[in-house]
């Protein structure tokens, strides 16, 4: 079995449509479709646009006979396999609203990822929940307390029969979809999108961003219910008319080297990751690795969806510059659920730009000053960030004080977009939609960056600034500078403020160590406590923790947030045990 081809038939439209359905319907025209991998890196099953179309339309016309209304909600467990394909776009044609829910779970965490299931399908007033039979047992015990018309697998839904009845796919205003946010816990929020919203963030990101092409082709290992791998390696290349071809996440996690295996083997030009992704690759690779893969076709490395720091890329690049992995491939990009995806990219061909900044000036006035080689700084003065490049032109910004007050060049403030792309609101949550979107349609990200005229510098998460003493820090700079240390593992490190009984406000550094000596395990933390008053200036309590302890999102990435709950939790339970900031 082959995958399918590239796409030269048809004339190339860059998400040129008003829907999604009809996106579909130009792309079954083509030869092109979705190819799926198994953990071996074998193609498991393949299904072209044309067949995905057949088979959508046919699903959406027995899923109209349970009866449900336009705009019914159905919760889709999103697995990386054709069925997600299918029930994702027999929504858009019955007048459905599909919810992709997250499918990983980490081990010895069944309890809180059936909550977590629970709480996004009450949340989103789900009709119908479909899952694999891998997730039907997760799926049972979620529903339990739900009033739901129907739920089961796939095949429930397959063997219903068809009806006679119109398809109403979903128009220009109607809600395409709703997307819950990777760090989505108690209070979870479904991120509204309409179909004129996503599309214009298609068009956006097809015309400007990644400026596709009839021969690019798109390999990814992103899970389906996060962002960028929905909207960008799922809507993308079908509103495009390319082939893809995906991992799971899990085979990635366990096989990274079978990403780069694709990219190679079927000349992959488009390919994304967060940062600790690309860490991955390089530190699972092998010198003699490098000979069996070729990736030269790969144009765009995208990088996002956490702050990007420029030295494990330069890693990734160093080890696969054998294999013809051209640096300047990387693209940093910024992007958020709530603008669909996309709000920035840096031009393509041209790499990392990278800029050093004085640490102190930053630290106390929110000033981005811009330090070179012959100012005599050293390392500890400096922090290091990348340009995410130009905002798409669908969006306008702005870059605002806490007053609300328009911030100039090079000032960090509070990052708020205006535009198409953005989201209509979060599902039924007027409360949590008007804390982050203005009646002007203003939408408040929650993140900090400075601009660059129209191109932008994301410094954080505003909610994760650590402020000692009237000083920001950032807590990936703490993270960083950890992971300098001998036996501290790249993204196994997370860093927060908390405060304790009598009002002190603490840094915390939470660190993932397989070290059992308690002789070496005393040096290692007050090696970190004097790294970091060094840099910072300031004491930091160190809690040394098992492996795989730090809490991830439904994407990968370390959950700060969730981090912070756990160490208080153990804070509170003991005190003395969790570490010392003496």
């Amino acid at each position: 079995m082959n995958p399918t081809d590239l796409n030269h038939s048809l004339h190339l439209k860059n998400a040129s449509f008003d829907t999604l359905a009809e996106a579909l319907d130009y792309a079954a025209k083509g030869e092109t479709g979705c190819n799926f991998y198994d953990g071996s890196g074998s193609l498991q099953t393949k299904i072209s646009y044309k067949e995905l179309r057949i088979e959508a339309i046919k699903l959406a016309k027995k899923l109209i006979g349970l009866g449900l209304k336009r705009g019914a909600r159905i919760a889709l467990i999103a697995e990386t396999n054709p069925l997600f394909h299918k029930f994702f776009f027999a929504c858009q044609y019955a007048g459905f609203v599909p919810v992709a829910l997250p499918a990983g779970f980490q081990i010895g965490a069944r309890t809180a990822y059936v909550e977590q299931l629970e709480r996004m399908m009450d949340s989103c007033g789900a009709d119908v929940a479909i899952a694999p039979e891998s997730h039907l047992g997760f799926l049972r015990q979620a529903v339990e307390r739900l009033d739901l018309i129907k739920y089961g697998l796939p095949s429930d839904f397959e063997t219903l029969p068809e009806t006679e009845i119109p398809l109403n796919p979903l128009q220009l205003d109607d809600i395409a979809y709703l997307q819950y946010t990777s760090g989505s816990t108690r209070f979870p929020r479904g991120v509204e999108i309409s179909q004129k919203c996503v599309m214009s963030n298609l068009r956006d990101i097809s015309n400007h961003g990644l400026k596709i092409n009839k021969d690019d082709r798109m390999v990814s290992w992103l899970p389906f219910y996060h962002d960028m791998g929905l909207v960008g390696f799922v809507l993308l290349p079908l509103a495009n008319q390319l082939s893809a071809d995906y991992l799971s996440p899990k085979t990635f996690a366990m096989r990274p080297r079978l990403w780069l295996k694709l990219i190679s083997e079927n000349k992959g030009t488009i390919a994304s990751s967060p940062p600790f992704g690309y860490a991955l690759c390089a530190k699972r690779l092998r010198l003699t690795d490098q000979d069996k893969y070729d990736l030269s076709s790969w144009r765009v490395a995208c990088v996002g969806a956490e702050r990007i720091h420029p030295e494990p890329l330069r890693r990734f690049a160093h080890v696969l510059k054998a294999a013809n992995f051209d640096p300047k491939a990387f693209v940093p990009c910024y992007g958020m659920a709530e603008c669909a995806l996309a709000i920035s990219f840096a031009p393509l061909g041209e790499g990392l730009d990278a800029m050093n900044l004085d640490k102190d000036l930053m630290a106390t006035t929110g000033e981005a000053k811009l330090i070179d080689d012959s100012s005599g700084k050293t390392e500890k003065s400096i922090l290091s960030f990348v340009n995410c490049g130009k905002i798409l032109p669908s969006f306008e910004l702005s870059i605002r004080d806490d007053d609300g007050n328009e911030l100039g060049d090079y000032i960090c403030g509070r990052i708020c977009l205006k535009g198409d792309s953005v989201m209509s609101g979060y599902f039924q949550n007027k409360d949590a939609t008007d804390e982050v979107l203005d009646e002007e349609g203003w939408l408040d990200t929650g993140d900090i960056g400075f601009r660059l005229g129209d191109e932008l510098v994301v410094t954080a998460r505003r909610k994760d600034v650590i402020i000692v003493n009237g000083r920001n820090i950032w807590p990936h700079d703490l993270e960083f500078l950890a992971e300098s240390i001998p036996g501290v593992r790249f993204g196994n490190v997370s860093a927060f403020s908390f405060a304790d009984d009598i009002g002190t406000d603490n840094v915390v550094m939470v660190v993932e160590s397989r070290e059992n000596n308690p002789a070496k395990r005393k040096e290692l933390v007050e090696q970190l406590q004097a790294l970091i008053l060094l840099h910072f200036g300031v004491k930091c309590l160190i809690n040394l923790v098992p492996p795989r302890t730090l809490p991830r999102t439904s994407s990968g990435k370390l959950s700060r947030s969730k981090a912070k709950q756990d160490f208080l939790a153990r804070y509170q339970k003991s005190p003395t045990a969790v570490g010392s900031s003496e």
